[in-house]
């Protein structure tokens, strides 16, 4: 096998901007955080429109999701980031302007759209450039900008807020604060496009479509490989049929799909189902629930964003050294216990006019409590998903996959963000607990079925689940 040199801060560089896509992706899946008491007294929305209309952005991203792997295929994947990142812009302008809750969803959605690609074509993108003993390292940079976004988002609702007195506070030209909180947007999406543009392609993508000059440049001056020809040759023999590639492709005797296939849906619907984005979306609701104000609510919302970017650092620095399977197990763990003290408060919570008040010593349970969870999957969870779904498909059929496996993550993050409020109805200790057990089953999930793809080649991955009795 060809031997690559020690990483080289080129690499690490088109990894981080390739990255910004995630930050885009944090920041819409979030902004509406701030934004979505605003939205329900603007647009006088129900607890089941308000919840539509805070994840119809997720149904964009399933579809977004869906289609990416075959236009990146086809056409590259830096013009799929080009695209997302006009996406997100046009989102971003919209949104701030939206005159009624449907053009308000119209919007979103184009977000969602944008959102989906990034999160297919950014992990594929940078574990394709990657060599193998850093690729867990740089491929964790995805879901530290998706942190890093969430964080921006709710700082920068923070300050709007803080500034016009409110969310629905009247800043410059007239509008609420709100409206300035999705426009914000615009910049970091105008810079991910510009960004995009001087980012070399996959050289897996170059050598599919017969570019071996172009892609042994690549290999050379960005991932640091000795053996050019050596690894192109190793290229070309895994996509030896991946000129035809299609969904057709996935297909298998599993229910249908490559058993690795429905790993890798799995995984992604697991990293939903323990109810990450609840907190990340609701969280500022949910704080007001427990007797902090608006202003004080979104403080707490920002002081977890921070900490979840802290752990994610910690993942990336542990990723190549432990291992998926071993980190994922841990989080499992982590998280189910969090989840089961989360739901635990909340059975002592009294409803009021308003919502629910939780009394101390519970309150502070509950705080504490739902930044350990946050922990958990931060670093867990959150990073290593990613990485997974960058990694773990053969060549042939990885942009398919992590199509397939992206989309099915969108419907589930749609499907967690839409029920929450109807969740929260019955009780919050009921939504909780209903996560707490999805946390329980996702340990006895990766221990039977996730195989450890630490320092393999991604020439070397299979179709087959193969699961190492130890790690």
């Amino acid at each position: 096998m060809a031997q690559s040199s020690p990483i080289r801060s080129h690499v690490t560089g088109i990894a981080v901007a390739a990255a910004l896509g995630g930050f885009l992706f944090g920041f819409d899946t979030s902004v509406i955080n701030g934004a979505v008491d605003a939205l329900a007294d603007q647009f006088s929305l129900g607890a089941g429109l308000q919840g539509f209309a805070v994840s119809s952005a997720l149904l964009g991203g399933a579809v977004g999701a869906w289609f990416a792997g075959s236009i990146a295929n086809r056409f590259g994947r830096i013009p799929v980031m080009v695209v997302a990142a006009i996406l997100f812009l046009v989102s971003a302008i919209g949104s701030g302007l939206a005159f009624g809750v449907v053009d308000l969803i119209v919007w979103r959605v184009i977000g969602g759209l944008g959102v989906g690609a990034a999160s297919v074509i950014a992990p594929a993108y940078i574990a394709e450039v990657s060599p193998a003993n850093v690729r867990g390292r740089l491929g964790s940079m995805q879901q530290l900008a998706i942190v890093l976004g969430i964080f921006a988002a709710l700082l920068s609702n923070a300050v709007f807020a803080a500034i016009g007195g409110g969310a629905t506070g009247i800043l410059w030209f007239g509008l609420p604060a709100w409206r300035w909180m999705f426009m914000a947007e615009a910049v970091p999406a105008l810079v991910y496009g510009l960004i995009s543009l001087r980012l070399p392609e996959s050289p897996r993508y170059l050598v599919l479509h017969d570019d071996e000059v172009t892609a042994a440049r690549v290999l050379h001056d960005y991932t640091g490989e000795i053996d050019v020809q050596g690894r192109i040759s190793q290229i070309k023999q895994s996509l030896r049929s991946a000129e035809k590639e299609s969904l057709r492709d996935i297909l298998g005797h599993s229910l249908g799909l490559k058993p690795i296939v429905w790993v890798g849906i799995l995984l992604s619907v697991f990293q939903q189902f323990v109810g990450i984005n609840v907190i990340f979306y609701y969280s500022t609701t949910l704080w007001q629930s427990v007797g902090f104000d608006e202003s004080s609510a979104m403080t707490t919302s920002v002081i977890s964003s921070i900490t979840n970017i802290v752990v994610t650092i910690v993942a990336i620095l542990l990723v190549d050294r432990v291992g998926r399977r071993r980190m994922l197990l841990t989080g499992s763990v982590v998280m189910a216990v969090s989840l089961g003290m989360m739901a635990l408060s909340f059975s002592f919570s009294t409803s009021t006019g308003d919502g629910v008040t939780l009394p101390q010593p519970w309150s502070l349970i509950a705080l504490v409590f739902a930044n350990l969870f946050i922990v958990g999957f931060g670093a867990t969870w959150g990073p290593l998903v990613w990485v997974l779904l960058g990694e773990m498909f053969p060549n042939r059929i990885r942009a398919s996959a992590l199509a397939v496996a992206a989309a099915a993550q969108w419907i589930a993050n749609f499907a967690v963000s839409t029920t929450f409020p109807w969740l929260s109805d019955i009780g919050l200790s009921f939504a909780y607990g209903i996560y707490a057990a999805m946390s329980l089953l996702s340990f006895f999930f990766v221990l039977w079925r996730v195989p450890e793809t630490k320092g393999v080649e991604l020439e070397d991955m299979t179709e087959n689940v193969r699961i190492p009795r130890k790690g």
